[in-house]
């Protein structure tokens, strides 16, 4: 007897609605009258004012308190994606538990007397990792994604579509407050004039409008995607968007404008909205060194390497995001520094160099393509290659991951690879200490390196934080074991990541900061927790940035 299917995602999506919603079947209607051009919601003239909010960007804790500003603003519906990758991280094992709870988020928003416009995916974009595909499907490396059947014809189609709906109501679905951020670019804005104006001509004409985003939140983890058009444009960890409700939900300027504008065509609900979450400065804290990552692989890696000739790529070996560490050594003496390179533009994304523990540097997809090195043979050449996020708009954008074509020493591939796939985040969060003992003083390393420290917060002061890191290059940061996702000081624009007052203990020193650096540390490896965020300090401009400065609304489609 073959082996019975999983159920597919879409399928069980419509059963935990259906059961959801069960009761109010009879109760309710929502008819689009193409007749007049409107919609009818329980058989009377409605137009919906809704913002887009992602409930995967926003920790389950505040869901709440978001809707309930949402629907404070004026709104009466809200519009979100379910990401595939989300809730099925390996084929057939599906995850609705804790921060992905889509019924518990569906009951919230139904709390807060909001109307839902559903997107199920599969397909999303929102800048999420890989558009919200699972990367499992590469793991058939010749898979085309995105594809249809070449036999359409779009005019066709379209004329199809008006034959049978020559009328109906005006609809925007995605009415932009603000716009995405890209490592190395300006941090977006859009003005409030040119938003309200937008919006009060639409509701002028009878329109129902979805503004994206009203919230935007953060790509936690290693959740944020990536763009490509001439280069490689990963998105940053503050899904902020210059939105109506900022990156920490604090109501900002262009949210009473909006709803200024919103309350001329229909009521909004009575009382205030919620004052900004109380914000905590803390710090400067001094980190401690746990080592250099070379030093946890026996813990990072414990099934330890894979072995192949050529190296092979994350989706091969089943690493779906972060780090893999690649390992070869030389089989020749190099005494004139030498050229390394990946041909073909074939890493993805960057990589950290290392020769016998000693960094020699970066390399980066699109900027940075080759290092100069020396060695004698049976040197150990370590690279660290990083996922900077996978491509998450484009037609058939197949991104896979690590070294996709054999790196060349001078003009010699390099073969007999060892491929470590890391699991950085069991280690943060079970195996390090809780207490940091002292140490003697360690000369400043370079290259990928944990570091760490414990502090405490009073219940006087614990609020809303955002963690500076002045002096730090690029890596990784976690707060009691919860993965806060990428910093770029180097880089920029960002330059602080939001912290969320739950991720914090009060009282005692129970909390933890763990950092991987992976370049370069400060003199003085401090770090402080600030009251407000920094957004646009783009400290090192990059060379595509005026290449690209008019044409970013073109590169995302949401």
């Amino acid at each position: 007897m073959a082996p019975k299917r999983p159920p597919c995602l879409c399928s069980l999506l419509l059963s935990l609605l259906t059961l959801l919603l069960l009761p109010q079947v009879d109760a309710r209607s929502f008819v689009v009258d193409r007749d007049h051009d409107r919609f009818l919601l329980n058989g009377e003239p409605f137009r919906y004012v809704s913002g887009s909010l992602h409930y995967f960007r926003v920790p389950r804790v505040l869901w709440a308190d978001r809707l309930f500003k949402m629907r404070m603003s004026g709104l009466n519906a809200i519009q979100f994606y379910v990401p595939w990758n989300y809730h099925e991280p390996k084929p057939g094992i599906y995850n609705f538990n804790g921060s992905r709870d889509l019924i518990a988020f569906l009951s919230e928003a139904n709390k807060a007397n909001l109307l839902v416009i559903l997107r199920p995916g599969p397909y999303i974009c929102a800048e999420w990792e890989m558009g919200g595909l699972p990367s499992w499907l590469l793991q058939k490396p010749k898979i085309h994604l995105r594809t249809s059947d070449p036999a359409d014809n779009m005019t066709k189609i379209f004329t199809l579509l008006r034959k049978y709906e020559p009328r109906g109501p005006l609809v925007n679905s995605e009415y932009y407050t603000g716009w995405l951020d890209y490592w190395g670019q300006n941090h977006s804005t859009r003005s409030i004039s040119a938003v309200t104006r937008g919006l009060e001509s639409m509701l002028q004409l009878g329109a129902s409008v979805n503004m994206y985003m009203f919230h935007g939140g953060t790509n936690f983890g290693y959740w944020n995607g990536a763009d490509e058009k001439g280069h490689f444009l990963p998105i940053t960890t503050s899904y902020d968007y210059d939105a109506p409700l900022s990156e920490a939900g604090d109501p900002t300027p262009k949210l009473f404008a909006i709803r200024n504008v919103i309350s001329k065509f229909q009521e909004i609900p009575l009382g205030p909205l919620p004052p900004p979450s109380s914000k905590m400065k803390l710090g400067p804290l001094t980190l401690h060194m746990d080592g250099s990552l070379l030093a946890f692989l026996d813990v990072l890696c414990p099934k330890g390497p894979i072995r192949s000739i050529l190296p092979m790529t994350f989706e091969a070996v089943k690493q779906d995001h972060g780090f893999m560490l690649y390992r070869t050594h030389l089989v020749n003496t190099f005494t004139e520094p030498t050229s390394f390179w990946v041909p073909n533009n074939g890493l993805h994304d960057r990589a950290y160099v290392m020769v016998n523990e000693v960094f020699q540097g970066v390399l980066e997809r699109n900027i940075k393509s080759r290092l100069f090195l020396m060695g004698k043979m049976g040197d150990r050449l370590d690279v660290l290659v990083e996922n900077m996020g996978r491509l998450s708009f484009g037609s058939n954008s197949s991104d896979f991951k690590g070294l996709v074509e054999p790196p060349l020493l001078g003009h010699a591939v390099l073969t007999q690879w060892l491929m470590f796939p890391l699991k950085i985040d069991k280690l943060v969060k079970w195996w390090f200490p809780v207490q940091i003992p002292k140490r003697s003083y360690l000369p400043t390393p370079s290259g990928p390196t944990f570091y760490s420290a414990t502090f405490s917060v009073s219940d006087s002061v614990v609020g809303d934080t955002f963690l500076h890191l002045p002096g730090w290059s690029k890596g990784q940061v976690w707060i009691n074991g919860f993965n806060l996702g990428r910093y770029w000081t180097k880089r920029g624009p960002q330059q602080t990541l939001y912290v969320p007052r739950p991720l914090l203990i009060p009282r005692g020193t129970f909390n933890k900061i763990t950092l991987l650096e992976l370049e370069n540390v400060p003199a003085n490896p401090q770090i402080q927790f600030l009251d407000r965020p920094i957004l646009n300090s783009t400290l090192h401009r990059t060379y595509f940035n005026a290449f690209l400065a008019d044409e970013q609304m073109e590169l995302s489609g949401h």
